[in-house]
């Protein structure tokens, strides 16, 4: 019996089973990017985590509404309460409206997102696209009690949220430590706790993003947009969230905060989060000169990189490590990525070519029947435990060695049958294309192939075996390609 998924949860320390809370329907939210640059690999990873998440969630027949926002105002430079709006600061360096550049980065974040083969979510709300809604709830959480404005700002009460619930117990912190060790901001003198935090921040004059409120003009706080957006479309309370370990805090405890602030309510029932990543085991960091950009990877233009990587081999690198556990890039640990990735190709189109044949004298083997079984039960022990691609690749490797023996002939049809033949194919299918989101990448250049052909037409027409041109021209010409015989050498062009 394959044991029920289980994840770990953050909020809890220990793993759970996964029940929903109105099954089959499952609300999962995923902090996106804030879309000042282009998007980090750091970023990549959480997203391509949960994109496998949302994957297989969907494979066992759950209905998914999955949000990713966008967070487009209200991150300052300091991730607090201090220093300039991240965007702000890119539109004034850039002699850009502030839209101009959201809308850059989120194009460029889309297109990394496709390159990487990751869905969709089902909703990509962005903070600026619901600044009444953020408006309304800091309303409610006054009128509750836990926030105060000061100064036209309106900072979360700490103190008196502390009063019943417990502000730290997803991070795990202590008020009064953190108090201890917070460093004195610009405007700390309107807070009655050093450790409250902005849920609307007055706008100076120079800054730019700002909106009416019954504070005065101003934007709303970071962590607020969360909280707001996760409620609109998921409800008060929902069944997971997610982000980077970084996130963990302050923004996901202050997201706590706010909610259970305005609604009383345990927002989240499971907190998911990824680690971090590292280089040749440094933790990585542009100050370090060794964080890669997608396209660095990709081109392979990065001076820590010996070669370029298609996209497919980095997301199967990503899988070959828990999204919990920190992942060490290198060009060793690439390479063999690379290798693993067009073996696990390479199984998937021979079971896609192959199809089941009876063969006369093969007896049918329990035995054989049994073990594609147990291979395939293999898969699911694995992802139904906390996710854990890098298990199931190990399966799916097992099954390749099936496949590979059905082609050499050291298996035969016969000794699987028709229900083992389709378990091995279905199997093997659903988890590298559907589950893993994995495809294949044509590695050869066309025009490089057509080349070959040319060489081969002018071979052919030397040693005038005519026959053999006319078979060539023909079958570019099925491909809408036309050969050209010119005074100076044969071309090809696009058939009119």
């Amino acid at each position: 019996m394959i044991p029920k998924l289980r994840l770990f949860n953050s909020l809890t320390k220990q793993k759970e089973e996964f029940v929903p809370i109105n099954a089959p329907y499952v609300g999962m939210y995923v902090c996106g990017p804030t879309v000042y640059n282009d998007v980090h690999l750091g970023n990549v990873r959480t997203f391509i985590s949960f994109d496998i998440i949302y994957r297989y969630l969907l494979h066992l027949g759950y209905k998914v509404r999955y949000v990713r926002n966008i967070t487009d105002v209200g991150h300052l430079t300091g991730d607090t309460d201090d220093g300039e709006d991240k965007i702000g600061k890119r539109a004034k360096l850039m002699n850009l409206e502030p839209m101009e550049v959201v809308q850059k980065y989120t194009n460029g974040f889309h297109q990394v997102m496709d390159i990487f083969n990751a869905l969709p979510p089902s909703i990509e709300p962005t903070a600026t696209g619901h600044i009444l809604e953020q408006i309304e709830m800091i309303k409610t959480i006054i009128e509750q009690g836990y926030a105060y404005e000061s100064k036209g700002s309106v900072y979360f009460d700490i103190g008196k949220f502390n009063e019943k619930y417990q502000y730290g117990k997803l991070s795990g912190r202590v008020v009064d430590d953190l108090i201890a060790n917070t460093r004195a901001l610009d405007g700390q003198d309107e807070k009655r706790n050093p450790l409250d935090f902005a849920i609307w921040k007055n706008a100076s004059t120079e800054h730019i993003m700002r909106w009416n409120s019954p504070w005065g003009v101003g934007f709303p706080g970071w962590h607020l947009e969360c909280s707001v957006m996760s409620t609109k479309y998921l409800g008060e309370s929902f069944d997971i969230h997610g982000g980077g370990m970084d996130l963990k805090f302050p923004h996901h405890e202050c997201e706590i905060a706010q909610s259970v602030g305005a609604s009383g309510k345990e927002p989240v029932k499971y907190w998911l989060h990824t680690n971090m990543l590292t280089v040749n085991g440094q933790k990585m960091s542009k100050s370090l000169g060794n964080s890669f950009l997608p396209s660095e990877l990709i081109t392979g233009t990065h001076e820590l990189l010996d070669r370029p990587y298609s996209p497919m081999t980095v997301r199967f690198f990503m899988l070959q490590s828990h999204y919990a556990s920190t992942l060490d890039f290198s060009n060793e640990a690439l390479s063999a990525a690379n290798k693993g990735y067009k073996k696990l190709m390479n199984g998937l189109k021979l079971i896609k070519e192959m199809k089941f044949v009876p063969e006369e004298g093969v007896a049918l083997s329990q035995q054989a029947v049994d073990q594609i079984n147990g291979l395939a039960d293999n898969c699911y022990r694995a992802m139904n435990d906390d996710f854990n691609t890098a298990l199931t690749i190990g399966h799916l490797f097992n099954l390749l060695k099936k496949i590979n023996s059905l082609q050499t002939g050291g298996l035969k049809y016969g000794e699987i049958g028709q229900e083992g033949f389709d378990k091995l194919k279905s199997t093997y299918l659903s988890f590298v294309e559907e589950i893993l989101g994995l495809k294949e990448e044509l590695a050869v250049e066309p025009k490089n192939l057509i080349g070959i052909l040319l060489t081969l037409y002018k071979e052919a027409k030397e040693a005038k075996n005519y026959e053999k041109v006319d078979e060539i021209r023909s079958l570019l010409k099925n491909e809408g390609i036309t050969l050209k015989d010119m005074k100076q050498g044969i071309d090809w062009a696009y058939e009119e």
